[in-house]
């Protein structure tokens, strides 16, 4: 277990996401407003779920960027697109040289991938549009990012599956804490593919119906996109900053968690002492929320045992889907859309309520608390992460 010393909280400039609920904040805060659900059925993957699949059709990648266009690449191209402008005052104020990229991710190029292999099985050979470094490879779409913002200076991948990109903001706070650079763009990318999909189902846990996350009635996970990027600098006027992150690795089993959540509890209790503050301070928790019986479970007694069962809880996967390695960058951004609007909105699909599991989860959408939220990620094989959003100081 991790118990990091305090950390400087830096101050979030500008991040934008796109998901299943749309392409822009706006369109992503309207929706969440308005309690929509961007969960559908998938009218091109032959299984009986529901995905969280981002609307319309996303540019192509073209010119110096044609050999690297997925789906993946897309969705990075899109998140990338709403910061341009306080990305290239970053990149001026602190040269490019000082501004790093951490991206977490878990499929990379996989749907890509899934498309030249249809091709291979059905004629013998590869396709030849298809890359294995500049599609299926993870650091492809680090390469398109870097391309794009012209940034120079450290980059790399965090993959730990569905903790990816939380613990992405996790490493972008140590980078500028080490003195090593003073701004960094991170935040997570996945694309939907047929492997992901299949391997939840192999496990008996993929929803048939979109997911309920902390209802009586959960029976499984839907799996969601998207991309969500975060501006981390040392210093520079914003609303709210990144407080504090807290990781632990318990290793209890492959694709299980700690029945009794003790992963989950290091987890927040290491991100309450790097953020220097106590339990009662957090104002609400965006849970990881799957929708699955045993993840709900464990998650619901960390936080009690942590934060008391009074602090109002929520779930945002009714909303988008489990995005996997990106759901972590993406919650953060839908947290800090609903600090900046002033309201909580209701965890979709989460009545009638496990009362069993003795914490408040807010099935109404309501006003805002005062306080921080601290947004959880957990992932296959014990890899977890904690992340405390909250006003600028």
């Amino acid at each position: 277990m991790q118990s990091p010393a305090r950390a400087t909280g830096y101050p979030i400039t500008a991040y934008s996401v796109c998901c299943a609920l749309g392409t822009t904040k706006a369109e992503v805060l309207a929706s969440l407003r308005a309690g929509r659900s961007g969960l559908r059925p998938s009218s091109t993957l032959p299984l009986a779920t529901c995905v969280g699949a981002v609307p319309g059709e996303l540019p192509e990648l073209g010119g110096a960027l044609r050999d690297h266009d997925t789906r993946t690449a897309r969705l990075a191209v899109a998140a990338l697109a709403e910061i341009a402008a306080p990305l290239r005052e970053a990149r001026a104020r602190w040269g490019a040289e000082r501004v790093a990229m951490v991206i977490g991710g878990s499929t990379a190029g996989l749907a890509t991938t899934e498309l030249a292999y249809r091709e291979y099985a059905s004629v013998g050979r590869l396709p030849s549009w298809w890359s294995a470094t500049t599609q299926h490879d993870f650091s492809a779409v680090l390469q398109v990012l870097r391309a794009l913002s012209q940034l120079a200076g450290p980059a790399y991948i965090v993959s730990t599956a569905c903790s990816s990109s939380g613990k992405a903001l996790a490493a972008a706070q140590r980078l500028i804490a080490s003195g090593r650079v003073d701004a960094v763009l991170t935040g997570g990318v996945d694309s939907l593919c047929e492997l992901t999909l299949r391997g939840f189902q192999s496990l008996g846990i993929l929803a048939t119906e979109p997911c309920k996350p902390f209802c009586k009635d959960r029976d499984g996970i839907s799996i969601g996109e998207g991309a969500a990027l975060l501006l981390l600098e040392r210093q520079g006027a914003a609303q709210h900053a990144l407080l504090g992150t807290g990781e632990s690795a318990d290793a209890y089993h492959m694709t299980a968690p700690h029945p009794e959540g003790a992963g989950a509890e290091a987890a927040m209790r290491a991100a309450l002492c790097a953020a220097g503050l106590t339990p009662q301070q957090i104002g609400h928790v965006n849970a990881h929320g799957t929708g699955t019986e045993h993840n709900d479970r464990a998650e619901a007694l960390a936080i009690a045992r942590v934060l008391g069962p009074s602090v109002p809880t929520l779930s945002t996967k009714g909303y988008t889907g489990h995005a996997l390695g990106a759901a972590g960058a993406i919650e953060a951004a839908l947290s800090l859309l609903c600090m900046e609007a002033g309201f909580l909105p209701a965890s979709l699909g989460s009545e009638p309520i496990d009362a069993g599991l003795g914490i408040e989860l807010v099935h109404k959408q309501r006003a805002m608390p005062t306080g921080p939220v601290l947004s959880n990620s957990f992932a296959f094989g014990g890899s977890n992460v904690s992340v405390i959003l909250g006003a600028a100081p």
